[in-house]
């Protein structure tokens, strides 16, 4: 039997400021990824979003970043281990308080932006970030980047780790996502996507922006819920998943 996970980043509004479709977004997915209040989110944000989860019967995870609301922890920032360590178990504690305030337990972490990337390349730093989350609570799962230094470091420490690929991102070469700043980052046309989403869990493997095939191992797909057609793309990701006999689980139900 085939599985995914279906997650997408929640809870990135901030004040005044609205972002995503996580009302409408919720009810198509089996996870979600909560802003810790460093790249994006407020504490009333996270709360509302906790809520929301729970009452959707969703698998939630802390979604820790850089601290740069202003950049959405997109920029790179040069920390050393021992401070990304404190920043991902800060925000961790910040979420867990507001699943222990609604009576839910978190499931998992993803790190953010920037902060997923570099990790994704940078041993040290993804040993930090993983050694940050064993120790708040070694059954948390880490949901890290395929094939990335982030799932090797999880892997030596005996962190739980969830393979994740993006349905609307192109990959190099190497297995790492194209940058944003590069032209034919985003796969913006949503048969195309749903397409290699399918490839992708059926046949393990993806298309790189070079046009080679190369391997891939998927445990969860991200769905981005902050886009002009998100509600629909993710309705339609979902139901195309559904009638390919591939059953959509929360995060901990597919490792």
């Amino acid at each position: 039997m085939y599985k995914v996970d279906l997650n997408c980043d929640l809870g990135e509004s901030f004040g005044n400021y609205k972002l995503g479709l996580d009302e409408e977004v919720i009810s198509y997915i089996s996870s979600a990824n909560v802003a810790c209040g460093f790249h994006a989110s407020d504490p009333l944000v996270m709360a509302h979003t906790v809520k929301l989860a729970k009452e959707s019967g969703v698998c939630i995870g802390a979604h820790p970043g850089f601290p740069d609301l202003v950049g959405f922890g997109r920029r790179n920032i040069n920390v050393s281990p021992k401070e990304a360590k404190a920043m991902v178990q800060y925000q961790i504690g910040a979420l867990d308080a507001f699943c222990t305030a609604a009576g839910i337990k978190m499931c998992h972490v993803k790190p953010h932006g920037a902060l997923y990337n570099m990790a994704g390349k940078d041993l040290k730093l993804a040993e930090a970030i993983c050694e940050g989350i064993f120790e708040i609570n070694p059954e948390l799962i880490l949901l890290a980047l395929s094939g990335s230094e982030m799932v090797s470091a999880a892997q030596s420490i005996g962190l739980k780790v969830a393979r994740e690929a993006f349905a609307d991102r192109a990959y190099e070469e190497d297995g790492s996502l194209v940058a944003r700043t590069k032209e034919g980052a985003m796969i913006t046309d949503e048969d195309v996507a749903i397409n290699r989403v399918i490839k992708m869990v059926k046949e393990n493997k993806v298309e790189a922006i070079t046009g080679k095939d190369i391997p891939i191992k998927v445990d969860s797909i991200c769905v981005h819920g902050d886009g002009e057609k998100a509600l629909e793309f993710v309705k339609k990701i979902k139901a195309r998943l559904e009638s390919e006999g591939i059953k959509i689980l929360p995060l901990n139900e597919v490792i």
